[in-house]
Order: structure tokens, then sequence, then C-alpha cells
């Protein structure tokens, strides 16, 4: 077995290893557990780098570990792979330069960065999860290794948000599980396969898929946030902000989303899915979803509660795509898989800057913020604006393939107004954020107001992770068509899936 071959096992310890050395560093070894971090967050860069130059070429990493009679582990590496373990590696990097400052003097900081290395090792194994088997163990230890992180604080308040993410997600789960053991019981093994593999199982009966399709929808959809499923996210922002950001640019909604896109494509098949009628079913609660993820958002003044419910709107645009039938639409929810985790996780790194620096925690104490910290609200600004959908930023891609792909599938009828709807919410719910950051006139003293520091507005370990995934957004808007884009590789997939 050469390096190629074995890159799926490689990846995933490149952080496991590390966050287990971490959680024995003792609290004042800042150095060590700051070079730990980073050197797994650059090795998996470095490796994951290996795997899209393998997967662009069409080789293809398969390993499999018997676990009992019928029952195999197994690590892949697909295209579709690649697009999720690049997001989750590339803003771990930055997630944890991220949290490396924004902790700088917590307690329990080793605790802190064991569990995040650990929730990164789960999202990049369901990543690369060949079956489904492999998929529901790692998707149920990122439940596991979340839960300390929403309740690091140890707060009354933090307590409960970590159980009440704790109770969706494990049942959540449990349903999931439910499906797969459905599944491996009338079906064998399943193995993920391009086109899907239940069309050629012609004996199964098309009622059970439909049941089993019920089961690991809601399963995923808890995560995913899809209503009624979605209660769970805005408890769970008692957390600190590296943990916001990584709940919903990184890992545990990603988890679901991406939970989603395997099932209907790599699982049933998105043409069989949509013969069975499972396609109308799913469109209708994600496109529910967008616009009353969206409602919610307007009367939010709590910062963090208002992205909370922007991204229960924003990520249903990925199980839209799913649903709607057809390679443009499926390219449009794709690609907003990487588009919506950098743009979101630019807004969380900000509002994490404004609480740090400022005390700044609702939307009516950012009067003149922007005077005070350009760096960060211009980042804010691009990514509120991409969320939007305005050109060139990257969200405006994903809304156009979503437009297109639904006039292609002839269901632009209720898709288009759905997609126009929702952005002028977006517009309703971070326009008026805008107007008070950069042009209502500054307050004299935020609540609590920290010396400034240096010639930067904040610390360079908090400022420069949102100028640099706004940057990224702007990027993959303004060069999409270039080789290696999210919308390239959105493109690969699309045309092996139909």
């Amino acid at each position: 077995m050469d390096i190629f071959d074995s890159l799926p096992l490689l990846i995933l310890l490149s952080s496991l290893l590390p966050g287990l050395a971490i959680f024995l560093v003792r609290e004042e070894s800042h150095v060590l557990r700051t070079s730990l971090n980073l050197f797994g967050a650059l090795t998996k860069l470095g490796l994951v780098g290996l795997m899209i130059w393998g997967v662009f070429h069409e080789w293809v990493s398969d390993m499999r570990w018997q676990i009992a009679p019928g029952l195999e582990l197994v690590l892949h590496a697909d295209a579709l792979s690649v697009v999720f373990v690049t997001l989750s590696t590339v803003l771990w990097l930055v997630t944890t330069i991220y949290a490396i400052g924004y902790l700088e003097h917590s307690p329990h900081r080793s605790r802190f960065f064991g569990f995040f290395s650990l929730c990164v090792t789960a999202t990049v194994g369901l990543a690369l999860a060949g079956n489904l088997f492999t998929f529901v163990i790692f998707y149920e230890l990122l439940t596991l290794a979340t839960y300390p992180l929403v309740a690091h604080k140890g707060t009354p308040e933090a307590v409960r948000g970590a159980r009440i993410y704790l109770t969706y997600t494990l049942g959540g789960g449990v349903l999931l599980l439910i499906g797969v053991v459905w599944l491996h019981t009338i079906a064998g093994p399943i193995d993920f396969q391009e086109r899907g593999v239940l069309s050629d199982l012609t004996h199964l009966d098309p009622w059970t898929l439909r049941w089993i399709f019920l089961f690991m929808i809601i399963g995923l959809g808890v995560k995913a946030a899809l209503f009624p499923l979605h209660g769970w996210l805005p408890q769970a922002m008692v957390a600190p902000a590296p943990v916001s950001a990584l709940l919903h640019a990184v890992a545990v909604v990603k988890a679901g989303a991406f939970g989603i896109i395997r099932v209907v494509y790599d699982v049933f098949g998105v043409e069989y899915a949509d013969a069975l009628g499972l396609l109308p079913f799913l469109g209708a609660i994600a496109a529910f979803t967008i616009v009353y993820g969206s409602v919610k958002a307007l009367s939010q003044d709590h910062l963090k509660r208002r992205l909370a419910y922007s991204t229960i709107s924003q990520v249903s645009y990925i199980a839209l795509g799913t649903a709607i039938l057809g390679p443009l639409a499926t390219i449009g929810g794709i690609v907003h898989l990487v588009h919506q985790g950098v743009m979101k996780i630019t807004l969380f790194f900000a509002a994490g800057n404004y609480a740090e620096t400022l005390g700044i925690h609702h939307v009516s104490e950012m009067d003149g913020v922007g005077r005070r910290m350009p760096a960060t609200t211009l980042a804010f600004s691009i990514a509120a604006l991409g969320m939007i959908g305005i050109p060139p930023i990257a969200g405006f891609i994903s809304k156009w393939y979503l437009g297109l792909g639904a006039l292609q599938a002839g269901a632009g009828l209720w898709v288009i107004p759905v997609l126009v709807a929702s952005s002028l919410l977006n517009a309703a719910y971070f326009l008026p954020i805008l107007y008070r950051a950069w042009f209502k006139p500054a307050v004299v003293k935020w609540p609590a107001e920290k010396p400034r520091s240096g010639r930067w507005e904040i610390s360079g370990a908090l400022m420069w992770p949102p100028v640099i995934t706004a940057v990224l957004a702007l990027l993959f808007g303004l060069f999409a068509g270039a080789p290696f884009s999210p919308l390239e590789w959105a493109t690969l997939i699309a045309t092996r899936e139909y």
C-alpha cells in the first residue's frame, strides 16, 4: 500500500492523534498546544491537497476493515468526499487560528482543543465514509465530540443549550440508524455509489423504500436544521464563537446536509428517488425552511441568534438543490455547501470579534462599529452581501445555478419565488446591520470595550481569519469558472451523477 492508497486513513489520523495528545497538555503549555494544533491542521491540508490531485485524475482509494460478518468500515475518496473534506480542512485551519486568539486567557483550553480536534476528525470521517455503516459511526461520534464544545463555558445556560443539542441530535441519530438497519436487512450492505444502488435492486418494495427514506431524511434533517427539527440550533448559540463557527460552517449542520446529498445521490440515485416521488417531499420541506428561517431571523436582535436562523434558511438551499432533478440544480446545491460555509464562518468570526472586543451581542448595539473595527466589519459586510446573493460574491453563484436548475427541471414556478423571497428577506435582516455599522453615529462607549493593543483594531489571530474567509467568498464568486474552484468540482460531481 503506497501513500496514495492510505491517504483517507492518514487524513483522519492527522487530527485524531494531535487531538488525543492535546488532552494531555498542561493548561500553561500554550506553545506546545498551539504547535500540536497547527501541525495537525497543516498536515491535514497537505494530505488533502494530494487527495484532490488524485481524485481529479480519477484515482480511487477504498480502504476496508471487516468489523463483523456483513459489516465493513470503509473509507473512500471520491469527488463529493473531496469537496467536503477540503472545506472542513481549510476552515479548520482558519478556525484553529481564531480559537487560539479567542481563548487566549480562558480556562480548560486543552480540553477544548482536544474535543475540537475530535470534532473535525469525526467530520472528515463521515465525509470519507464509503458506506452507510461507516457514515453512521462517524455521524454519532460527531454528536458526542461536539457536546463538550457547546457546554464549554459551564454556565447553566451553556449546559442547558448543550443538553437540548444532545437530545435533538441523538434522537435524529436513532432515526437514521433505524433507516440504515432496515435497509441493510432487506438489501444487504450498501456502499455509496455514483447514481445510486437501489434502482438496480428491483426486488425491493417501493413503499418500504419510501419509509426508509423518510426515517433517514428525518434523522439527517435534525443536524441539517430542517423545519421542524431545527430547535436545537438557536439554543446552541451559547457556545463560544469558534464553536458556533464550527457548528454552522464546517461540522454539524453541514454533516446533515452532506448526508442528505449522499442518501439521495449515492444510495437511492436521484432519478430513482424522483421515480419514487421522494424529491417533491424533500423540496417542499427545504423551501418552507428557507422562508421560515429568514422570517424568524428578522425578529432577532441578538446577533448570533439572527445568524443562527439565517443558517437554518441557508443550509436548506443545499437540500433544495438536491430535491430538484437536473444537473444545474445539483451544481447549485453542492457548491452552496462550500459557499455557505465560507460566508457563514466569516459572519460568526466577526460576531465573536464584536463580543470579545466591545461586548456587543445585539444588533441594536452596533451603531458605528464599522469605524471602530473596519476590517472585521468589511469582512462581515462581504459575507452578508454574499448571503443576500449580490454578485460577484459566492452566494450569487449558488442562487443563480439553483434558479437555472429549477427552470431546467420545469420547477421554476415555485422555486424562483422561493429564491426571490428568500433574497429579499436576507436583505431585510442583513442590510439594517450594515447600515447601523457603517452609517449611524458611533456610540461614545460600548458595553465593555477593551483597550486597543498595537496598530490593529484587535489581535491578529482574531482579525485575520474573517478577512481571509471573506476574501475566499469573494474569490469563489469572481473566479467561479477557474480550475479546481468549488463550482468546477460541483460540476464534476453533477456530470458523474447523471
